[in-house]
């Protein structure tokens, strides 16, 4: 086989400041003198962004050098690539620079305000450092009758419950503007008037509903755009910033913590070019301070001899939750859901806990619906891929010429994945195309390409698309497929036929790290079936145990029908929320029933009122650990606070194990890493057999669709009203037959419940289907109306 090399990446030679230095064609003059050492300043300019020469600050001296590459008048350095031979002479060496970047700075500030010590921007401003760098130490804007008067505004401007505007600190550089309409697609804001009364504007009734309206606050260069809940709160130069991993998706984005006197201030995007590039959703920014809420525990409980629970000790609580494990596990034995908000540590902490403590391989971090081929799915599919063996990365994802969406919406669930197609569509590079029920918002701003599809049916949908995809071509499988029977086979099955590469993307930040720590009743750590005795020996080898348990255990739903039917005993319950299992009366049902119930969690919760034993757990600004992303990225972080009030699950399951007389062998984060790294990956076969599903006699009415939004009612999101304040009314999507008939109001009705929300026609809505979304009112669809896929009654409902 032969390949065609890639064309080599031509290469021009320019002069800037005296040094001589060879770039690509094309590269803007701005971005060349980075290369050499000198920064020029600016505003506008963003490297994220399309160039635009609004500020004018970043002017250089471009003169003749006697190849007609010359300037008569200085230049906006970042909009003017560069030319073979061109000579360039920057604020650092040319007077006539210096002096047209002064005279910028001087129109700039006649009438900002000398608002600094109040503004938020104070002490990480680019205006005002580079006005002390760059601008002259006097106006000449003054005198007469107008003197020391500025323009002023009413303010602020609430641009979003998030967002506020103080117009008369904008210098207009439209880094806003051209964020929301190249980068976000929202384009709500935009600017109005002309001259000197040119300024950001918003449609009257039309706030700016974006998913990720809060990267303008941290992009502008000056203090005109601030955040309504860090308002005032602090100045930049009393925080502390720490690195950090978002913990509300699968993304793995970089975000930077910054936090004062032991609490989160604000969050706001790192900057990781593999990755999130400069880019974070609302949801990984503003959705932090479910840690600082009211019902946060703060202290181990036990329950009493009268029934309730009452604090305790650590000591105590190991002890009481270790005797009772014993005595559940010889009465019929105990399971571990584990939930999806764990770091792979904490992960893979469960995962030996359950072995070797409870000697059980009745284990799952899926606590969502789920279905018998999953587990195949991800052991032939998805453990151990990553980057480094051939894996799928949002590069992939930019360079395919075709992705395919499957029971994904990535702007509601995967924001960082969104973004990156939208910036590959609006290259012209790729071509997005989703099967689904109707085009949602994110697929329009993608130009994308709906094949209609009633949920499922998408098997039959995926096969169709077998002869248009090939080699260059990526199929991104959402979880949620996994209520489809046969759904993540025949995607499996599309990309083994056309050649494309195939990647799943869970919700949760911590699933594909329990996939990989061995949180499933059918793999342990790295990859290894619990079916083979020799994966099975190579485990409790390094392990330092006689044997693991040979039967494959039971999964999620199997666990909460065991408990219910008295056939397991026990359960140690991490993260989970009844309401997001496939059946919710029935976890509540099955905890009641189970005989003794071990909580782990943040904050006080149904599962933590019907515990036996509640354990504190430290949230991820409280402790080290590593999210594994969709890519199989590893996405290592530290702590960011010292808070003695919980400790890391792997810590709490060490100390309970101790009481157990069987030690995990580890007590920290980096023991628990430096066992994992050990111990390996799986080199023997991973092929897990599957199950395939039937059809299922759906009765009458239309299918229910559904999925959650990107901001919603998740535990997670509480304690930010702002945030909370953004998220989108509940509505019903339904034909136009259907509406016509019911009205704008439309009572939903399934075999849990009924449910009563506005209606919207959705224009190309498959016809039989209505959607609604999955935890944006009472207690979600699963609980209050039915599962997803199944038939719901529609009648007219009452406003």
């Amino acid at each position: 086989m032969t390949t065609t090399p890639e064309k080599a990446t031509e290469l021009v030679n320019v002069t800037i400041d005296g040094i001589q230095v060879a770039v690509p064609k094309d590269t803007l003059v701005i971005r060349a003198a980075e290369q050499v050492g000198v920064q020029v300043p600016r505003f506008c300019d963003h490297p994220l962004l399309a160039p635009v020469g609004a500020c004018r600050q970043c002017l250089v001296d471009v003169p003749d050098a006697g190849n007609g590459r010359g300037f008569p008048k200085p230049q906006a350095s970042c909009t003017l690539p560069v030319a073979e031979g061109m000579v360039v002479n920057t604020q650092a060496t040319s007077p006539v620079a210096d002096k047209a970047q002064q005279g910028v700075m001087e129109f700039l500030l006649v009438n900002h305000p000398l608002d600094c010590p109040v503004c938020d921007k104070g002490g990480e401003c680019p205006l005002q450092n580079q006005a002390m760098s760059n601008g002259r130490g006097e106006s000449r804007f003054s005198g007469g009758a107008n003197e020391g008067t500025k323009r002023t505004f009413p303010k602020p401007i609430n641009l979003s419950p998030n967002v506020l505007l103080d117009r008369e600190r904008c210098i207009v550089c439209q880094r806003c503007t051209r964020f929301a309409e190249e980068i976000a697609g929202d384009p709500f804001i935009a600017l109005v008037e002309r001259g000197a009364q040119q300024q950001i504007g918003i449609a009257e009734d039309a706030p700016f509903l974006s998913y990720f309206s809060g990267n303008v606050i941290q992009i502008c260069p000056v203090g005109a755009l601030t955040s309504e809940a860090y308002r005032f709160r602090s100045r930049p130069f009393d925080l502390v910033s720490s690195p950090g991993v978002a913990e509300h998706d699968a993304c793995g984005s970089a975000i930077r913590v910054d936090h004062r006197r032991g609490k989160v201030m604000r969050r706001m995007a790192g900057d990781d070019p593999e990755v999130n590039e400069e880019w974070l959703t609302d949801k990984d920014r503003f959705a932090f301070t479910y840690a600082q809420g009211d019902d946060r525990i703060t202290y181990p409980q036990v329950r009493g001899d009268d029934g309730a629970l009452r604090p305790a000790s650590w000591p105590e609580a190991f002890a009481v939750a270790a005797r009772g494990l014993a005595a559940a596990k010889a009465a019929g034995g105990v399971a571990t859901l584990t939930g999806g908000r764990l770091t792979a540590e904490d992960a893979y902490a469960y995962s030996k806990f359950a072995r070797v403590a409870l000697g059980s391989n009745d284990i799952d971090f899926r606590s969502r619906p789920l279905s018998a081929e999953e587990t195949a799915f991800l052991a032939a599919h998805v453990v151990l891929t990553a980057p480094s063996n051939g894996g799928v990365t949002y590069a992939d994802l930019e360079s395919a010429s075709k992705v395919v969406l499957v029971g994904l919406e990535p702007e509601d669930e995967a924001g960082a994945i969104w973004l990156r197609l939208r910036k590959s569509t609006l290259a012209g590079r790729t071509e997005v195309i989703a099967i689904a029920p109707f085009s949602t918002r994110g697929l329009t701003k993608l130009n994308g390409r709906l094949v209609p599809t009633v949920p499922g049916d998408e098997p039959a949908a995926l096969a169709s698309l077998a002869g248009e995809l090939d080699g260059t071509a990526v199929v991104l499988v959402g979880e949620r497929l996994a209520t489809v029977p046969g759904g993540l086979l025949a995607a499996a099955d599309l990309a083994a036929t056309s050649g494309a590469r195939l990647a799943w993307v869970p919700r949760r930040a911590g699933d594909r790290g329990a996939v990989e720590a061995g949180c499933l009743p059918n793999l342990l750590p790295g990859g290894r079936p619990v079916a083979d005795a020799a994966a099975r020996v190579d485990v409790a080898t390094a392990w330092g145990v006689d044997a693991l348990p040979e039967a494959e255990g039971r999964d999620a739903d199997a666990i909460w029908w065991a408990l219910h039917h008295g056939e397991l005993s026990g359960l140690v319950i991490a993260g989970v929320d009844p309401a997001d299992t496939s059946n919710p009366v029935g976890a509540k049902a099955a905890i009641e029933a189970a005989s003794f119930v071990v909580a782990l969690d943040v904050r006080e919760t149904d599962v933590t009122r019907a515990a036996d034993v509640v354990l504190p757990v430290a949230p991820v600004s409280d402790k080290a650990g590593s999210f594994v992303n969709w890519e199989g990225r590893v996405r290592p972080f530290e702590a960011a606070l010292a808070n003695p009030s919980s400790l890391t699950e792997l810590r709490i399951l060490s100390g309970i194990a101790a009481e157990l007389g069987t030690p995990l062998g580890f007590r920290t984060v980096a023991e628990a890493r430096a066992e994992m790294e050990q111990l390996g990956a799986w080199d023997g076969e991973r092929t897990v057999a599957g199950v395939t599903g039937g059809d299922e006699n759906l009765g009458e009415g239309l299918v229910l669709a559904t999925w959650k939004q990107s901001i919603d009612n998740g535990s997670m999101q509480d304690g930010d009203k702002y945030l909370k304040a953004t998220a989108r009314t509940p509505v019903a999507l339904v034909g136009k037959d259907v509406y016509d008939a019911c009205g704008p109001t439309v009572t939903l009705t399934g075999d849990r419940g009924s449910v009563t929300l506005p209606a919207e026609v959705g224009d190309d809505l498959v016809a039989g289907v209505v959607w609604v979304p999955a935890n944006s009112f009472g207690a979600g669809v699963l609980s209050d109306l039915a599962s997803p896929g199944s038939r719901v009654r529609v009648e007219g409902g009452q406003a």
